[in-house]
Parts: C-alpha cells; sequence; structure tokens
C-alpha cells in the first residue's frame, strides 16, 4: 500500500513538472502595436493619401491585414488608450482628455493588458506618449512619479508624460525624468502661472516657431507654447524636432533587450498631434506643409521598428497591430495650414467627422495586423474595437479571464487574424455624445444643446450632435449625409435600447 502511494505521488509529480515545464517553454509571439496619434482613415498610402508618401506602412499592409471597419473606443485620445489598456469603455470611469499633472487613471488593482500578457511569460513594455495620467495626484516631478506605467503591468517605460503641447516637456525612463539637473527642480501648474517659471507665449509671441490659440499661449518651451505652467528641468527639456528619433531608438533598444523571449511592446507615437514640428529629415516631404511631412515622419518610425525585427529575424514571430487613437484634426491649437494645404487629400477617407466627433470618421481607424509566419494577407471588413484586443490576446496566448477582467472586451481573435470575415454583431462608439453601429447602421443618440461642451463649438469639427435621433445606412451613405430616422422607427428604438444598456451596465454580461 505504501509502495502504492509513492508510486502515485511520483506519476503526479513527473505530470505536474511535464506540464509546467511545457507551459515555460511553450512560445507565443511578439506583440507590437504601434499606436499613432490623431491619424485618420485616409492618411495612410494604402487607403488612398493624396500627397504623402507611407511605404513603410503600405508594406505592413501588403504583408498582413488591411482593416475596413476598425474603430478606436472613442474619438479622443486618453479614453481610446484606457480602453485599450484596461479592455473597459472609457465613459466607466469617467475618462476624458488629462492635463499633464493628472493622476493615473488606471486602478492598480485592475488586471490590464500588459498585466495578462505578463501572467502568460511576456515581458512588456511601453514607448512614447502615456497620457493616461501619472502620480496620485499631487505628482511630485523630482522623484520616482509613482504610480505609473510599472504599477499597471509595464516592465518598462519611455514616455512622454501627457501631450506634445502639455507640460511638463520631458521623458520620463521608467518613471523618473531623464537628465533632470537636481538643482533645477521641476514645478508644474495647471491654474496659475508658477514663480520665475518658462516664459508665456502669451506674453512673449516674438519667442514662437509656430503661433497658437488662447489655450496654448502657456509656458514656452523650444520656441512652442504649450497648455499650462512650469519651470526649472531645464536640463532634462525635450527638443520637438528629435522626438521621432528618441522614442524609436528607445523601441529599438527594446526590442534587441527582449528578443529572447516574447514580448510585448506598445510603441505610442507622439506623431501626428499637435504641435507638428518636423525634423528636417522630413520638411518638404509631403505637399500639405507641417501636417503631411508629420506622417511623413511616422511611417519612417514605423519603418525602423519593421526593419529592427526583419534584420533580428525574428519577423515572423511577431504580430505588428498599426492603428491610430482616433480621427484626424486639421486645426487644434497651432497655426500650421493644415485646412489650407490639406489639397484633394482626405484625411477621413470617406467618412464625416474628426478627432472628437461621433461620426464615423471620429473613431474609424487606419488598421493593419501583420504576422508573416500566420496571417495571409488581405482585407477584411469585419467590425471590430481595439477594445477588443484585449481578449482576443488573452486566446492567442492561453489566458483565461478571471471575473472582472476587461469587462467589455470580446474575443475576435479569429476575425484579426483574418480567419473569418465577422467581427461584433453590435460596435459602442464614444464622443461628446454617443453611437451605436449594427451591421450596415448606424446610430446616433440625441442631445440637448446645452450639453455641448462650450470649447468645443468654437472647433474646426464636425462633432455630430444633434437633439433628434440620427441613423444612417453606411452601406450607400459613408459620409452620413442622409438621416432616415424617421423611415426607421422600430430599428431607431431597437438600437436605442442597446445603447442605454450598454450606458447603464457596470460591466457588459459574458
Amino acid at each position: 500500500m505504501k509502495r502504492t502511494r509513492q508510486f502515485l505521488y511520483l506519476v503526479a509529480l513527473i505530470t505536474f513538472c511535464f506540464y509546467t515545464h511545457s507551459k515555460a517553454q511553450k512560445t507565443y509571439p511578439n506583440i507590437i502595436i504601434i499606436y499613432v496619434d490623431d491619424l485618420g482613415y485616409g492618411d495612410i498610402g494604402v487607403n488612398g493619401a493624396i500627397g504623402v508618401k507611407t511605404p513603410y506602412v503600405d508594406k505592413l499592409a501588403s504583408n498582413g491585414i488591411n482593416f475596413t471597419d476598425a474603430h478606436a473606443s472613442a474619438a479622443t485620445c486618453t479614453p481610446s488608450r484606457y480602453s485599450l489598456i484596461t479592455g473597459s469603455y472609457a465613459f466607466r470611469n469617467r475618462a476624458g482628455i488629462l492635463n499633464g499633472n493628472a493622476p493615473l487613471i488606471i486602478d492598480t488593482e485592475m488586471r490590464t493588458l500588459p498585466d495578462m500578457l505578463k501572467d502568460a511569460g511576456y515581458t512588456t513594455g511601453v514607448v512614447g506618449k502615456w497620457h493616461l495620467g501619472l502620480g496620485d495626484g499631487n505628482t511630485d516631478w523630482n522623484g520616482r512619479v509613482e504610480p505609473g506605467p510599472k504599477e499597471v503591468g509595464f516592465d518598462y517605460s519611455f514616455l512622454i508624460p501627457a501631450t506634445g503641447d502639455r507640460v511638463p516637456t520631458v521623458f520620463l525612463e521608467d518613471q523618473k525624468v531623464v537628465g533632470l539637473d537636481t538643482e533645477d527642480p521641476i514645478s508644474v501648474n495647471y491654474k496659475t502661472p508658477v514663480d520665475n517659471g518658462y516664459p508665456l507665449g502669451r506674453d512673449h509671441p516674438e519667442l514662437l516657431k509656430q503661433y497658437a490659440d488662447g489655450q496654448h499661449l502657456g509656458a514656452v518651451t523650444n520656441g512652442i507654447s504649450r497648455i499650462g505652467y512650469m519651470k526649472g528641468g531645464e536640463s532634462a527639456l525635450w527638443v520637438d524636432e528629435k522626438i521621432p528619433f528618441v522614442l524609436s531608438e528607445k523601441a529599438v533598444r527594446f526590442i534587441e533587450a527582449s528578443k529572447q523571449q516574447p514580448f510585448f511592446l506598445f510603441f505610442s507615437l507622439h506623431d501626428i498631434h499637435q504641435p507638428r514640428i518636423a525634423n528636417v529629415r522630413f520638411i518638404e516631404t509631403s505637399t500639405m506643409g507641417p501636417r503631411g511631412d508629420v506622417i511623413a515622419q511616422m511611417d519612417w518610425c514605423v519603418g525602423e521598428i519593421t526593419n529592427k525585427l526583419k534584420s533580428l529575424a525574428i519577423e515572423d514571430n511577431t504580430i505588428v497591430i498599426f492603428t491610430s487613437d482616433n480621427g484626424p484634426i486639421l486645426d487644434d491649437g497651432y497655426l500650421d495650414y493644415a485646412r489650407e494645404l490639406v489639397g484633394r487629400h482626405t484625411p477621413g477617407g470617406p467618412y464625416r467627422g474628426s478627432k472628437y466627433s461621433i461620426y464615423e470618421a471620429g473613431t474609424r481607424m487606419p488598421t493593419i495586423v501583420s504576422w508573416p509566419g500566420e496571417i495571409r494577407p488581405g482585407t477584411s471588413h469585419a467590425l471590430l474595437s481595439q477594445v477588443d484586443l484585449y481578449a482576443s490576446l488573452a486566446r492567442l496566448v492561453g489566458e483565461k479571464l478571471n471575473k472582472g477582467d476587461a469587462p467589455d472586451s470580446e474575443d475576435h481573435l479569429d476575425a484579426w487574424l483574418g480567419k473569418e470575415q465577422e467581427g461584433r454583431k453590435v460596435l459602442f462608439e464614444q464622443a461628446y455624445a454617443y453611437g451605436l453601429r449594427k451591421d450596415k447602421y448606424k446610430y446616433i443618440q440625441p442631445k440637448q444643446r446645452d450639453e455641448i461642451p462650450g470649447w468645443l463649438k468654437n472647433k474646426f469639427v464636425d462633432p455630430g450632435f444633434s437633439t433628434i435621433p440620427m441613423l444612417f445606412d453606411l452601406e450607400k451613405d459613408p459620409g452620413e449625409t442622409n438621416n432616415i430616422a424617421e423611415e426607421n422607427v422600430a430599428l431607431v428604438k431597437e438600437m436605442e435600447e442597446h445603447l442605454n444598456k450598454i450606458l447603464s451596465a457596470p460591466t457588459r454580461e459574458k
């Protein structure tokens, strides 16, 4: 009897060791998300761009799948990033566009996309624009800023804290300001100017490389006036013209350092967000002025990543997901003549709207997925949302989602990999109004005039506000010009009820 127990124990031990060893030995693909800022559906060559060339992005598309109906979760930056990382719609956390000194808005107890991939054995890194808040609301920029990326699942981080048009205009590496002189501490304020701070754009227009609107006439660094006030940290200030080179180098170094095991890189570019300050290498590479030039600059950054994968011979074992955080914007804080120089080019492609807008161009993103070892090149019309990457990648790497994880994320891995053409049945769209997609139909919920933010009324955008319900047949009317709500009362009611169910539910039923 004793020998039998010993034998059974030995069998169990061998089985356990074999299971854990095989799990450790199982190889998963590297995953890179290249997240461009404010890039419209029509801003890349493969989607019809005119006046600017994007050869590296186009090559990525020729080797992978070009998606025609894939969406950011929101029409602005912070909300869409929040949804991508958490698998939860941003409105559930009231996530809006953050100032540069805002606290971290991701709950550190929440299991995030990088957390899930770490559980599967991945090394995780984020390089580029963060804009999800840092610290606890009383941020001290002169030490380790926490909580931040590390506390939500990233092993390595190199960040632009918020946006290029907001202070502080310094990089953070692993949550410490790069190149900071402790004798010149940083102070940031978004309400009142700081004593002995950097000169203000409103007082010193002669210092400016690019004229700005009233919102962007705060602290001047590198000849650009920003939102907010700042002093100190002079040795750490970034040079806008060098940002794409700095970020690309850090991303490439992360890839090189992590190549021996599966890695996840969230490469979050600053381009083509304002201020659009192209490096001299890219000036006049387009016919659209600074906006077109930084599109070309963005394309070069993509090439740095894909060329490195090829040189390291890991291209066939790496999934590259290329997309944008929200729709295009022409005039947004700085005078760079984007509207005047856009010419025949249509940043949103055939779709109406822009950044901030509930119309299709606000969230319908240029989206390409490449995995040369597995994906057959082509085009997909599957209806997809970035919020679904969490659950889809979880299945890819064999990770089970726990109760409460990624509450709004759906598993559409087969659609993302081009194995099927069907994605979501319905898709939620968030801007300063709410919308719902179902098959070819688009419903926009009515909004009262007094609910429209005052600052948005002055933007060069078409936000999609209406006091009556709007319904569009996108198959016949991709430009959303013909409201067919009155002829389809039952469908409007059905979509309104579904939208309200999403808005009222704390989590999506799984």
